[in-house]
């Protein structure tokens, strides 16, 4: 499997198995091509995108429809985002600071969109609390001002099938 690293200016293509020091390398060269990036961010832009983020979740339940595992919207939302030329990490390792320890996890974020977006698929029947539980823990831990759940099994994506979140950091950030 490989890992897809997506910025504005390029793409990377990197083995799944890296080791953590070269991971953290390449998160810092991202880091550093988007930095300039950063001082942009405003409530209006997070509202964008995550309009086209469910736009291009939206067109994948159109093409499939409900009833499938996850990974298989995972599969094609990946696709459509590069379609649509919309920056990410998929499958994103979500690193755990405690008392100055920071330690590599099993924590996977499905799509951490354009470094400010946490983005978790599901194909369930009920999404429980703990499922946005897990939302906001992510955004926490990879200090992002927005979350969105994605749930495909559902008839209308739009209507019963996304969820938002919101924290601290977004309520900082100009409109």
């Amino acid at each position: 499997m490989e890992l897809k690293l997506m910025c504005s200016y390029v793409s990377y293509v990197v083995p799944r198995k890296l080791t953590h020091k070269a991971y953290k390398e390449l998160i810092y060269i991202y880091n550093n091509i988007e930095k300039k990036f950063a001082m942009l961010i405003t409530k209006s832009y997070l509202k964008d995108l995550v309009y086209h983020v469910n736009g291009a979740a939206i067109e994948v339940h159109k093409a499939l429809g409900p009833g499938l595992l996850e990974s298989v919207y995972h599969k094609c939302l990946k696709k459509e985002f590069l379609l649509r030329g919309i920056s990410f990490f998929s499958e994103f390792i979500v690193p755990v600071s405690y008392k100055g320890l920071e330690f590599e996890t099993d924590l996977r974020c499905d799509f951490l969109v354009e470094k400010i977006l946490v983005v978790e698929l599901k194909a369930i029947d009920f999404v429980l609390p703990i499922h946005e539980a897990q939302v906001l823990t992510y955004m926490k831990l990879l200090n992002v001002p927005k979350g969105l759940m994605i749930n495909f099994n559902t008839v209308n994506i739009f209507n019963e099938g996304q969820k938002t979140f919101v924290n601290e950091l977004y309520r900082g950030l100009p409109d």
